[in-house]
């Protein structure tokens, strides 16, 4: 049998051309242990000798002490013993200078110190060398400090026969690392990853510059984030969105700068930016105004349309008519006021746009306004871009889009500030008796069929018999009064005798309206003298003598005034101010369309901003004259005028949008908003492909009880009512006794409140008729609820909208609420689920003062 250790090499191998100066020593343990070590230990025997006297050579061979023997030799003493052999042979060598041998007295356990430090041996198992480095790491280090006495050579060799089967341990404990490994190299992925993201943000942020303290604006990637007082964001955006990403901005030179202390910021060759402040105590407003510089580029800008649970309001009525514009979906579209039922914005617009969260926005009158809400992207965006028809005027060379956003904590303080502007400038004491008799007062609109002779004497007189019982107030003739739109004169073979059965009318109490409009029809005789005197809006890129001719209504084919030319407004005052005097009308309604009504090569004398401006010049220059509502405004008309909602439809969904239109209107800044007939102004099963002012509709048939009861319930609550249809053509006891009971309730709860808060509206800009939110726009209930509303802040209403519904939910803000039903109190800042409400009631709700208890 073979010994485990076949074979060990202990070598130093020195340089071809160098002496020997310490021979290789080889230890060869063969198969036979016992045999191997026997000789090794007779030559290392024989090769001793017994130390003499001082001075006396040792000589190899020779000996006078034999060495003790033992039954059993060691390897280490083998190995010891042949070492000490191995070391005496080689010492004595030739003296240096006389070549004679020099005896030296030597320690059989000692030997000189090496004069150089050799590498350590390798060891060979089984035929195959292995490093020293492969049993120990420190193996060089230990090597350098080690003393090669025999003692040191055996610990060595036995300590590294001791570390063999570790270092067999180690490499199987190394294959169970593995997934150590994995975690480090993922870690250190990772921490790439982290470093690298850092390294961008700060680049951002170090980009990022703070304007006016609360504008933080990367110029960049123009990225825009507005800071309240508390250094909170309140609204992050993206402004020049299709400028892209690859043009670096730099500043203004020094002749596109201006003297206002605004900040510019150029993007060569394609858009240039001003920044500016203006510090309103605890109002900050911040003007943005972006001039495109090069043929294509439409400037715009992008902001947030849902954070923090807060909601965009604004824009009027949309074509969806959703409650907020955060849960709006269309495509940019003129912002210009025309049919909700076919174009994007209704009648009523104003540039007007805020938050829940305190950021409102106002874009000038002079940017061709486009306005977009993607949803799906959570974007709201303003963008400059000239047309072909509302925008055809180039009021620049490129777009330019111009607004101010506007931050402070408070919701509805902020309304006020953007909305403000005070309405008794220039009103005089017959005009606020005017204004408080149309909030007690219903409005009758006379019916009418397609047909014209429908309309005649007999029929306003009926009518206003009938109506007395209800009560009195203003009575509106339609634009039938005369034989063609236009004519500004009685039709005499309907109405022969029209001035004595005003007479009758006033002393009945009531006040009689005319429906006027700017249109004149080819039929009229007074469109040849317009023509002939250039009163008209002509085409575009032809002669003025040419007029543009449009459709309206009854009007298959009709001129519009040119309300810019001097001699237009004193050629209609003379007409109107003639019927008020030859028969004693007391008003008009102001029938004007919508700006997409306007001829679509339309030009005047003078370059409109858009076709909104042609509404507002109109009815400033008609005041005088007097005018009860206007159909089209893109202002505030000066009180007691009213702007009138859209025309309903005569279902349940001209109820909703009835309701939703008031609301809006509020918001935006129309606080006396004149709500459809009762009932509906028209009835179509179908929608209509284009607006309902191209078409003559006739009044509709009489709805259905319940419709017309649920419709009277919450016109009672509105800032006017207007009637088409009457209770008593019903017949019915329960619609009788309804109309008696909500007229007291309007008498006794609701006048009062609307003449209460018409001195806010005046000066404030808030409207009489209220969404929730403007009671307390820090409760995210009242911004959810669209189908309440208050009036001031006193009365909660809870309307029926929806056809067969006896009940509903209702949400009451804080404070306690005594039921208008039952005279219950309730506690606010809640819900009611299931809240019952009989087919002959309206949910209404009256504040109670905040020491009430139960």
């Amino acid at each position: 049998m073979s010994s485990p250790i076949s074979r060990f090499v202990l070598s130093s191998v020195p340089g071809e051309d160098q002496p020997l100066q310490r021979d290789a020593l080889v230890l060869d343990l063969g198969s036979d242990w016992d045999t191997d070590t026997d000789k090794i230990a007779d030559d290392a025997t024989s090769s001793q000798s017994t130390p003499g006297a001082p001075g006396t050579p040792v000589t190899p061979g020779t000996s006078d002490t034999p060495a003790p023997t033992t039954s059993a030799n060691t390897p280490e003493e083998v190995v010891s013993r042949a070492a000490i052999n191995f070391v005496s042979a080689n010492d004595d060598s030739d003296d240096e200078f006389g070549g004679g041998r020099r005896p030296v007295h030597r320690d059989r356990f000692r030997s000189r110190r090496r004069a150089s430090i050799a590498p350590l041996p390798a060891l060979r198992l089984n035929s195959k060398e292995m490093l020293a480095s492969d049993f120990d790491s420190h193996s060089v280090a230990s090597n350098q400090a080690s003393i090669t006495s025999v003692n040191s050579l055996a610990s060595l060799l036995r300590e590294k026969m001791q570390a063999f089967p570790q270092l067999i341990r180690k490499k199987r404990r190394e294959t169970k690392d593995y997934k150590i490994k994995i975690f480090v190299v993922v870690m250190f992925f990772i921490i790439i990853f982290l470093i690298g993201y850092a390294y961008v943000a700060y680049h951002q942020q170090v980009l990022t510059r703070s304007y006016f303290q609360k504008i933080k604006f990367n110029p960049q990637d123009r990225v825009f984030r507005l800071l309240s007082h508390e250094d909170k964001e309140v609204i992050m955006g993206q402004l020049g969105v299709t400028l892209g990403s690859d043009t670096a901005p730099f500043h203004c030179l020094e002749e596109q700068r201006r003297r206002d202390g605004s900040v510019c910021i150029e993007w060569n060759g394609l858009a240039r930016l001003h920044l500016n402040f203006e510090d309103k105590g605890v109002f900050r407003c911040y003007s943005l105004q972006w001039q495109a510089l090069a043929d294509g580029l439409l400037p715009t800008d992008c902001y947030e349309l849902k954070r923090d649970n807060g909601l965009w309001f604004g824009g009027g009525v949309t074509k969806g008519q959703e409650w907020s514009l955060s849960y709006a979906n269309f495509e940019f579209a003129p912002y210009a006021s025309g049919d909700s039922k076919v174009q994007q914005f209704g009648n009523g617009v104003k540039r007007y746009f805020i938050n829940s969260i305190g950021v409102a926005m106002q874009v000038s009158e002079r940017s061709p306004l486009q306005l977009g809400v993607n949803r799906t992207e959570n974007r709201f965006c303003l963008r400059a871009a000239h047309d072909e028809f509302t925008f055809v005027n180039r009021l620049s060379p490129l777009p330019q889009l111009e607004y101010r956003i506007c931050t402070t904590e408070d919701m509805r303080s902020l309304h006020m500030l953007m909305t403000q502007q005070s309405l008794w400038d220039g009103l005089k004491e017959q005009d606020i008796r005017e204004l408080h008799k149309l909030l007690e007062e219903p409005v009758w609109r006379v019916p009418h069929s397609e047909q014209p002779d429908s309309l005649n004497e007999s029929a306003i007189c009926d009518y206003s018999e009938n109506a007395i019982a209800v009560g009195l107030g203003h009575i509106v003739i339609s634009e039938f009064w005369q034989e063609n739109i236009g004519d500004f004169a009685v039709d005499r073979a309907r109405f022969p005798t029209l001035k004595d059965t005003i007479d009758v009318l006033h002393r009945r109490g009531f006040k009689v309206v005319l429906t006027i409009q700017p249109f004149i029809s080819t039929d009229s005789a007074n469109f040849k003298e317009a023509v002939r005197r250039k009163l008209l809006i002509y085409e575009r890129h032809s002669e003025r003598s040419i007029p543009a001719l449009t459709r309206y209504k009854s009007s298959a084919s009709a001129g519009v005034l040119d309300i810019t030319n001097n001699a237009s407004v004193p050629w209609l005052l003379e007409k109107l101010q003639r019927l008020k005097e030859e028969y004693g009308v007391h008003s008009f309604y102001l029938d004007l369309g919508t700006g997409y009504n306007l001829p679509h090569y339309y030009q005047c004398r003078q370059t409109l901003d858009n076709p909104d401006t042609y509404a507002r010049l109109l009815t400033a220059s008609l005041e005088s004259a007097g005018l009860m509502a206007v159909s089209t405004a893109s202002v505030v008309p000066k009180p007691p005028t009213f702007l009138a909602a859209p025309p309903a439809n005569a279902t349940w969904e001209g109820l909703r949008e009835t309701l939703a239109a008031v609301l809006n209107y509020g918001v935006i800044g129309y606080p006396f908003v004149l709500p459809g007939a009762i009932g509906g102004d028209y009835l179509l099963q179908r929608p209509l492909s284009k607006m309902v002012s191209f078409y003559a509709l006739a009044a509709p048939p009489l709805p259905s009880a319940e419709l017309f009861v649920r419709w009277l319930q919450l016109a009672t609550f509105l800032p006017a009512m207007q009637f088409g249809h009457l209770p008593s053509e019903y017949r019915s006891e329960l619609v009788s006794r309804v109309a008696q009971e909500l007229r007291e309730v309007r008498q006794t709860v609701v006048i009062p409140l609307l003449k209460k808060y018409l001195n806010p509206s005046m000066n404030e800009g808030l409207p009489l008729v209220r969404p929730l939110w403007m009671m307390d726009p820090h409760d995210p209930a009242c911004l959810m609820v669209s189908d309440e509303f208050s009036v001031g802040e006193e009365l909660i209403v809870a309307p029926i909208l929806h056809e067969g519904r006896r009940e509903r939910e209702v949400y009451l803000p804080q404070g306690v609420w005594k039921d208008g039903i039952d005279g219950s109190l309730r506690k606010g800042s809640r819900w009611m689920h299931g809240y019952r409400v009989p087919k002959d009631k309206i949910a209404y709700f009256r504040k109670m003062p905040d020491n009430t208890r139960f």
